[in-house]
């Protein structure tokens, strides 16, 4: 790859400058006669000079006969006293000047040269640090360059993303073999676009290219080509891809492209704004490289919704690959990856962690093993055991365990018969998510407690009934609290927040109300960072619709409260002996209270939920 070499400016002023004033030294000092002193005062005695110029310490003038062919002369001044009595005694003398020429050129060159240095090492370096990259290459690409290994990550280094690992693998066999790919006419495509939640291994993903390609590799974030100045961005997108032109075979990643390529739309700025432009250079430049000629562009996002469709059109990013959350499979396999760099125990089981950690992204098992290697250091471990897996999950799910938070004796037991409530009432309806552990030990998250239920596979489906009997659980903590004490607390606030949630959804979202119908009545906008509301979102249906959303939703959360008073009315006896052993222990798991077991699977309960 070429290097483009700029010259500055200031470097040619200073030589010009140099050669100049070496110029007037030399010939200054060729075109006139220095003579000793004694000889000067002999001549100027002999009426032989003329036209003087006497200085400080300088003596110059005109010989009357030239000396040497020369009719100027120069000559230092010496002291009169001590010439007159040198003159007397005939001894030739003369006087010897300091340097002038230098010394004035050092008094205002070298001030010069040192605000050039200054102006070179430290604004230049505070300009890049802040982003600006200097005047001189303020339009060049800020593309990281890796080239085959450097990268240190390998497709190896890479599991529970099976399917879109190959189509990747098939991108790095077209850059090793184009030949082969080319021979029926057919060319990669020009973009690839990776799209998926945070964490789940995109920039991951695109290393592992640049660690099998053994290629040339830019990586460039979105965000490098917004600059303050209008027309920066668009510069640097043609040197991105002429660089790459000259490097072909080679391949270009942009992460995080929504910073670069954000939906268009009229706004104060029309289309002149400095993103509209760089947008604009990338499309061109998009419809302009060739892809047989080995240039490959791959991309990554977690916001797709936000994107240009015409980034998004055939002929630009012609293929999107969803990099999703892992499933109890990939996750075993990522587990496998990250275990190699601890010292985990030799019998640790991979599959049941995986059944434990529903919903974990490949970056949240990587953090999940960092927190359970501390975990096990804390305790003074040698090796990094299930029960440290265990309380690093409860970790994250849950929090840091605040043991400072002192309740008083009272408050602890109201605690204990809501968490138990709703370990009960999650143990006795069928096809809810098991019960893990109760606690009545606050967390950071600001939960007094928690029951933490962890899913043994994966759901991709879900019934209307299982969504109401997710409700009852939610319900079942403040039940357990109306049962025992006659009345509610604020305990419940969280509980009530998720429960009518899932009840709106169920109504707006998955037209499972009888009385509403099937239509969707609020769309969930595609989105992998959660739903950002501003205000009120437009609606779609009348008032009274409105009013008789309100009433299903209140409908669904009294019913589910009635279901969960009648079940733990008829486990009353589970839920005093329970709510006192946890006042007791503060932790329990099932092994050691097994009414909280799956009903159909406890050998102590078989008392059926009420319908």
């Amino acid at each position: 790859m070429k290097k483009n070499h700029q010259w500055n400016l200031s470097y040619f002023a200073i030589t010009f400058l140099v050669l100049t004033l070496a110029q007037l030294f030399f010939v200054e000092r060729h075109s006139v006669q220095s003579i000793p002193y004694s000889q000067f005062l002999q001549l100027s005695a002999e009426h032989k000079v003329s036209e003087l110029r006497i200085e400080k310490d300088q003596i110059s003038g005109k010989l009357q006969e030239p000396i040497d062919g020369h009719d100027l002369f120069t000559t230092v001044r010496v002291d009169p006293t001590l010439a007159t009595e040198l003159a007397q005694s005939g001894v030739s003398f003369s006087g010897v000047s300091e340097n002038t020429l230098l010394n004035g050129l050092l008094g205002w060159l070298l001030p010069f040269v040192m605000i050039m240095l200054l102006w070179q090492f430290l604004f230049r370096s505070m300009a890049e640090k802040q982003g600006m990259g200097g005047l001189m290459n303020i339009g060049k690409s800020r593309a990281k360059v890796f080239v085959e290994r450097d990268t240190g990550v390998t497709f190896a280094d890479v599991a529970g993303i099976d399917e879109a690992k190959a189509e990747l693998v098939e991108i790095v066999s077209f850059l090793k073999d184009k030949a082969r790919y080319t021979r029926l006419g057919a060319h990669i495509p020009k973009g690839t676009l990776l799209v998926g939640p945070p964490g789940t291994g995109k920039t991951l993903v695109a290393k592992a290219i640049a660690g099998e390609a053994g290629v040339p590799f830019f990586s460039i974030s979105g965000s490098a080509f917004v600059e303050m100045f209008v027309g920066i961005g668009a510069a640097r997108v043609r040197d991105l891809f002429e660089q790459a032109r000259e490097a072909a075979p080679c391949i270009i990643f942009i992460d995080e492209l929504d910073a670069l390529g954000k939906m268009r739309g009229v706004g104060a700025f029309g289309g002149n704004d400095e993103k509209e432009q760089t947008l604009n250079q990338l499309l061109a430049e998009l419809d302009g490289f060739d892809p047989r000629e080995g240039v490959v562009l791959l991309a990554a996002t977690n916001r797709p919704e936000v994107l240009d469709p015409a980034l998004l059109r055939a002929g630009r990013f012609d293929r999107q690959l969803v990099i999703d959350r892992p499933d109890r499979k990939g996750r075993q396999a990522i587990l496998k990856v990250h275990l190699k760099k601890i010292s985990a125990a030799p019998d640790i089981d991979c599959e049941r962690i995986a059944e434990i950690t529903t919903g974990f992204t490949g970056a949240d098992l990587a953090n999940l093993i960092n927190e359970a290697a501390i975990v096990a250091t804390r305790r003074g471990g040698e090796v990094v055991s299930l029960d440290d897996f265990t309380a690093a999950v409860e970790r994250i799910v849950a929090g840091v365990e605040r043991k400072s938070s002192l309740l008083r004796p009272d408050e602890r037991l109201v605690v204990a018969y809501h968490e138990m409530g709703h370990a009960l009432a999650a143990g006795t309806l069928p096809g809810m998510d098991p019960v893990h552990k109760v606690s009545i030990i606050p967390r950071s998250i600001g939960s007094l407690g928690y029951t933490l239920q962890r899913p043994t596979e994966d759901h991709f489906l879900i019934s209307c009934q299982m969504l109401k009997d997710r409700i009852v659980v939610l319900m079942a903590g403040r039940a357990a609290e109306y049962i025992v004490y006659g009345q509610i607390s604020t305990g419940a606030a969280d509980d009530l927040t998720r429960a009518t949630d899932i009840a709106r959804q169920l109504i707006t979202r998955f037209g499972m109300s009888a009385e509403l119908g099937q239509s969707v009545l609020e769309r969930q906008t595609p989105t992998y960072l959660g739903e950002h509301m501003v205000g009120l979102g437009q609606k779609d249906y009348s008032e009274q619709t409105a009013r008789e959303i309100d009433l299903g939703i209140r409908a669904l959360l009294d019913e589910a409260y009635g279901r969960a008073k009648a079940l733990l009315d008829s486990r009353r006896a589970d839920l005093d002996s329970g709510a006192h052993l946890l006042l007791e222990k503060e932790t329990l798991t099932p092994e050691e209270f097994p009414p909280l077991l799956p009903i159909e699977s406890s050998p102590t309960s078989q008392t059926q939920a009420p319908p």
